[in-house]
C-alpha cells in the first residue's frame, strides 16, 4: 500500500480533426511544434503574473462582444439614456432637499449585504450625497451590462464584474476625504489611526514578500489549538494520510465514517476548535470516524491526475478501513470538491458492483456545473488556456492564485473593506479559527486541475453520463446507496440550487437540508451556534421531482444546527445494535499507526 509514487508517462493524444477523422499529418517536427506551444504557454504564463491569473483575451471578448451589440441596438442605448435622464433628475431633486432637510429620505437604497453607507453619518450631508451618486451610477450600470440584445449570460457576467471593479474602486468609502466614519476618527485620534493603519500595511507587506501568513494565525496552529481531536494516522501513501479516531464512547455504532474533504485546502476546517468540530462531534455521538489529510503537492506532482485522487484517495482509504473493519461498510462523506471525487467513485463502484459503502453524505458538493456559481466568470475556453499555462509553467496552481480571482468577485467584502478598516480606520480584524484554517492554503497539481475544470466544468462530464473511469462511464444512477445532501443558502461557490439537482441525477432517496451560512460557515455549524437555522425533507426514489423553490415552499424551517439530523441519519441507516470500538489501525496487517493526528501532511507548506 505504500509504494513509492511514479507519474505516469505523457502521451500525446492522436490528432484529430473538427469531425472527429484524423488531422493531415504535418512535415514539422513534434519538437519544433512543442517549442512553439512552449513558448506560448511561458507568453501566457508571464502574462499572469500581472493580471492575477485571469486572462485579459477572454475579458477583452467580453468586453468587445457587449460593446458591439450595444452599439447595434438602438433601442437599448435609448433606454440606458432615458434611465440616466431621470436618475439625474432624481438625483438633483434629493440634493435640493437633502440640503435643506437632512433627515430627507433616501432615493435609493443598497442592495442587500452592501454594508458601506450603513452608519449614521453616511446620512447626513454631502456624504449621503455621495453615497446616492454613487449607488445611482451602479444601478445604472447593472442596466447597461444587463439584457443587451444578443449578449449571452457569460458575456453580461463578464461585463458586470469588470465594470463592478471599476466601481467598488471608485466608491467614496475608500476614500478618506469622503468617508465620514475615517475622518471622524482621524478626528478624534489626530490622525493617529493612519500611523496604525501604514504600520499594518507594512506588517501585509512583509507577510506577503516573505510569504508568511497573515498575522494572527499563529494563535490557531494545527495539533495545538485547532485539529485537536485525537487520533492516530494508519495509512500514508504519496497523496494521502488517513486519521483514524479514537472513541469517546464505549460502544460505537458498526460502520464507521470516512470524511473526503476537498484537496484545495487543508482537511481540518472539518475538526477546527474543540468547540466547532464535526469531527469531535461524530466521534461524540458513538461514530468510529476516519478522515483523509491531502497531501500539499509541489511541482514534482503536476503529472498527478483526477483518477489518481480516486485511486490513492478514496479506494486506497477504503482498503485501510477494510483492513481495520473486515466485512463492514463505510459511510462516505465528501465536502466541497471532495463530495465530487466521492460521487463519481461511487458512480463507478457502483458499475463495478463493490458494496463498500453503506451511504453517501455530500456537503457542498456539485455532480452538476451547469450552474457553478461566480466561478462561472472565469470558465470558457480562453481562461482555462490561460490557467492551464499559469500551471504548467510552475507545474501547479497555488490556493492564492484561485483566492485572488475570488477576492476579486466579492471586492467589496473581501478587498475594499478589508482595506478601510484595517489601513484607513486602524483597527485589526480579530482572527478565529476559521479565517486562519482559510490562510492555510495547499495547492493542485496540473493535470489534475486542467481535467477537473475541463471535463467537470466546461464540460459538464459528469452529469451528462460522459465521465470516464476505467473505461466506462461513471453514470450517477448507478449510486444506489440512500443520499445526504447539504447545501447552504449563501453557497458563493456551490450554489445550492446546483446541489440540488442530484434529485434528478441518480435514481435513489436523498435527503436534502437547506441551511443557513455559506460555502465554509455552513458547514461548520455546531450545536448551539447563534442564529442558525435548516430546512430538510426525504424524497425517495418513487417520488416525483420538485422544484428547488417548490423544495422550499414545503420544507418547514427549523431552528439550531443541522449536524444532529445528521447523525440520527446516519443511526438510522447503521446495522442495529452498537459494537466495541475497533482497534486503532491494523498492526497484524501490516497497518501501524505511523503518528498522532492530525499527521504530517497537514503542516506542509
Amino acid at each position: 500500500m505504500n509504494a513509492p509514487y511514479a507519474p505516469p508517462a505523457e502521451v500525446a493524444p492522436a490528432k484529430r480533426s473538427l469531425h472527429g477523422t484524423p488531422a493531415p499529418q504535418s512535415d514539422d517536427g513534434a519538437l519544433g511544434l512543442e517549442g512553439f506551444r512552449a513558448f506560448d504557454r511561458m507568453t501566457q504564463a508571464l502574462t499572469a503574473r500581472f493580471t492575477g491569473g485571469l486572462s485579459p483575451a477572454a475579458m477583452a471578448l467580453a468586453w468587445t462582444d457587449w460593446s458591439i451589440h450595444l452599439a447595434a441596438a438602438p433601442g437599448k442605448r435609448a433606454e440606458l439614456m432615458l434611465k440616466a435622464w431621470r436618475k439625474y433628475s432624481r438625483l438633483a431633486g434629493y440634493m435640493a432637499r437633502a440640503s435643506r432637510d437632512p433627515a430627507t429620505p433616501p432615493v435609493i437604497e443598497p442592495l442587500p449585504g452592501d454594508d458601506r453607507f450603513a452608519s449614521e453619518a453616511w446620512q447626513k450631508w454631502p456624504y449621503s450625497l455621495y453615497a446616492q451618486s454613487f449607488l445611482m451610477i451602479q444601478q445604472w450600470w447593472h442596466n447597461a451590462t444587463h439584457e443587451v440584445p444578443g449578449t449571452s449570460r457569460h458575456t453580461q457576467d463578464v461585463t458586470s464584474f469588470l465594470v463592478r471593479q471599476m466601481l467598488d474602486m471608485a466608491s467614496p468609502s475608500n476614500l478618506p476625504l469622503t468617508n465620514p466614519d475615517v475622518l471622524a476618527r482621524a478626528h478624534a485620534e489626530g490622525g493617529a489611526n493612519f500611523l496604525r493603519g501604514f504600520q499594518n500595511w507594512l506588517e501585509d507587506v512583509g507577510a506577503a514578500l516573505s510569504d508568511e501568513p497573515p498575522a494572527g494565525t499563529e494563535k490557531f496552529r494545527p495539533g495545538v489549538e485547532v485539529a485537536v481531536t485525537p487520533g492516530q494516522v494508519v495509512y500514508r501513501n504519496h497523496l494521502i494520510e488517513l486519521i483514524q479516531y479514537a472513541p469517546t464512547t464505549p460502544d460505537v455504532y458498526a460502520e464507521p465514517v470516512l470524511l473526503v474533504p476537498a484537496w484545495i485546502m487543508k482537511y481540518y476546517i472539518l475538526d477546527l476548535s474543540p468547540q466547532n468540530s464535526l469531527i469531535r462531534y461524530l466521534v461524540s455521538q458513538g461514530h468510529t470516524v476516519f478522515c483523509i489529510s491531502w497531501r500539499n503537492v509541489t511541482a514534482e506532482d503536476r503529472y498527478v491526475s483526477f483518477d489518481d485522487y480516486r485511486r490513492q484517495g478514496v479506494l486506497d482509504a477504503l482498503d485501510a478501513i477494510s483492513t481495520i473493519v473486515p466485512g463492514t461498510r463505510v459511510h462516505g462523506t465528501g465536502y466541497c470538491l471532495g463530495g465530487t471525487l466521492l460521487a463519481i467513485a461511487a458512480a463507478a463502484m457502483g458499475r463495478a458492483g463493490d458494496q463498500r459503502l453503506a451511504s453517501l453524505s455530500l456537503f457542498a458538493a456539485q455532480t452538476d456545473f451547469t450552474e457553478p456559481g461566480e466561478l462561472q466568470l472565469f470558465i470558457d475556453d480562453s481562461e482555462l488556456h490561460f490557467l492551464e499555462s499559469m500551471m504548467w509553467d510552475q507545474g501547479f496552481l497555488s490556493a492564492e492564485q484561485m483566492a485572488g480571482a475570488f477576492q476579486m468577485l466579492r471586492s467589496n467584502d473581501l478587498v475594499w473593506s478589508h482595506m478601510i478598516k484595517d489601513y484607513l480606520l486602524g483597527e485589526r480584524t480579530p482572527m478565529i479559527d476559521l479565517m486562519a484554517w482559510n490562510a492555510d492554503s495547499t495547492r493542485m497539481p496540473y493535470r489534475m486541475h486542467s481535467q477537473y475544470l475541463r471535463e467537470l466544468f466546461l464540460d459538464n462530464a459528469l452529469a451528462s453520463g460522459h465521465y470516464i473511469v476505467d473505461g466506462h462511464p461513471a453514470a450517477l444512477p448507478n449510486i444506489r446507496q440512500s443520499i445526504f445532501a447539504v447545501g447552504t443558502e449563501r453557497d458563493h461557490v456551490a450554489p445550492w440550487h446546483s446541489v440540488y439537482k442530484l434529485h434528478h441525477l441518480t435514481d435513489t432517496d436523498v435527503t436534502f437540508v437547506l441551511t443557513s451560512g455559506g460555502h465554509n460557515a455552513g458547514i461548520v455549524s455546531e450545536p448551539g451556534h447563534p442564529h442558525r437555522h435548516y430546512r430538510v425533507r426525504r424524497k425517495a426514489a418513487a417520488d416525483a421531482y420538485i422544484s428547488p423553490d417548490e423544495w422550499v415552499a414545503g420544507s418547514d424551517l427549523k431552528p439550531g444546527s443541522w449536524w444532529p439530523e445528521w447523525s440520527e441519519w446516519l443511526a438510522a441507516h447503521s446495522s442495529p445494535g452498537r459494537v466495541l470500538p475497533p482497534p486503532m489501525g491494523a498492526p497484524q496487517a501490516g497497518l501501524h499507526p505511523l503518528c498522532p493526528a492530525p499527521g504530517t501532511y497537514v503542516h506542509q507548506r
